[in-house]
């Protein structure tokens, strides 16, 4: 693949002084923090149908006996023309103004013990772009299950995928998209496109890092998160979700407030959601009692927007 396959997303777009920052400079990526996983390890191409399934089919011919634990590879793409998120939703970016990437590790869990790892994963992420923008970190939070908000809009979001299993280790492929910078013509697309749906089907709007860090920049955002996910990936394999439960129950950006949960275009419960229990489950308040709500096919609105 070439470089110069996409033009800049914008003359002199660039307000850090770098005017070639819509790309990612692998030897700033490194210093920045990515140099927490090997050289090699760090792949960067113009184009892919999709980072996970690239890692996915990189995972699955693993051998899986005596297979190295930790990160084994992470593979960031400008472009992604099979891109995609949770249920099977395409991931829309635009080159330049979106970091579209996943990492690909073997953690020391059995199949049953990566409960609540796309939780950890959005803990992380928040945790690595408040030590960008610090004065902002108020202005960041989570959404059950994956999604990480800025001003209470979608910023980023989270695939988790499992190539294998075994009774002790797992190789999963983790994969992360984030608005670096806005892309109002994008923008105005979704916003006409979720006009014509009903109000339960339509996603949670875009926001961009930029409104938080005006010089946001695809290669620092990547050094601070890979670095936050490999410190993540060693205390996980270590302690579970349970050690992060503390961290994603401060960063709920619904805490304490009516949401309905919505499965195949269907209301199928109602109630007050109150944080996340140690597997990641969501604990919903409701007159019946608490219940605990899995991850899986399930979307999660405020109630006051699903009606």
């Amino acid at each position: 693949m070439t470089d110069t396959l996409f033009p800049p997303p914008e003359p002199g777009a660039a307000k850090s002084g770098r005017g070639n920052d819509w790309r990612i400079d692998r030897d700033r990526a490194r210093a920045g923090g990515a140099g927490a996983i090997p050289s090699e390890a760090l792949e960067i191409v113009d184009e892919t149908a999709s980072t996970n399934t690239d890692l996915m089919a990189r995972m699955k011919a693993l051998p899986r006996e005596r297979v190295a634990l930790g990160v084994h590879a992470v593979r960031a793409a400008y472009r992604q023309t099979a891109g995609r998120g949770r249920q099977g939703r395409s991931w829309q970016a635009t080159p330049g103004h979106a970091l579209t990437f996943s990492l690909a590790c073997v953690l020391p869990r059995p199949l049953a013990g990566l409960a609540g790892l796309s939780l950890a994963t959005g803990v992380a992420v928040v945790d690595a772009l408040a030590r960008l923008a610090p004065s902002e970190a108020a202005r960041l939070q989570l959404k059950w299950p994956n999604d990480v908000l800025l001003d209470g809009r979608k910023l980023a979001g989270i695939l988790i995928e499992t190539a294998w299993s075994t009774a002790s280790a797992s190789a999963v492929v983790i994969g992360v998209g984030i608005n670096v910078r806005r892309d109002e013509a994008l923008e105005a697309d979704l916003e006409a496109a979720a006009s014509t749906m009903p109000a339960q089907a339509r996603g949670t709007p875009p926001a961009a890092l930029s409104q938080a860090l005006p010089n946001a920049n695809l290669t620092d955002t990547l050094a601070v998160v890979v670095k936050a996910l490999t410190e993540m990936i060693e205390r996980f394999g270590a302690q579970g979700f349970p050690a992060f439960v503390d961290r994603w129950n401060a960063y709920h950006a619904y805490a304490n407030r009516e949401v309905v949960l919505i499965e195949k275009g269907n209301e199928f419960a109602r109630g007050t959601a109150t944080g996340v229990d140690g597997s990641g489950q969501l604990l919903l308040a409701t007159a019946a009692g608490v219940r605990a709500i899995a991850t899986g096919d399930v979307s999660l609105r405020l109630a006051d927007d699903a009606s």
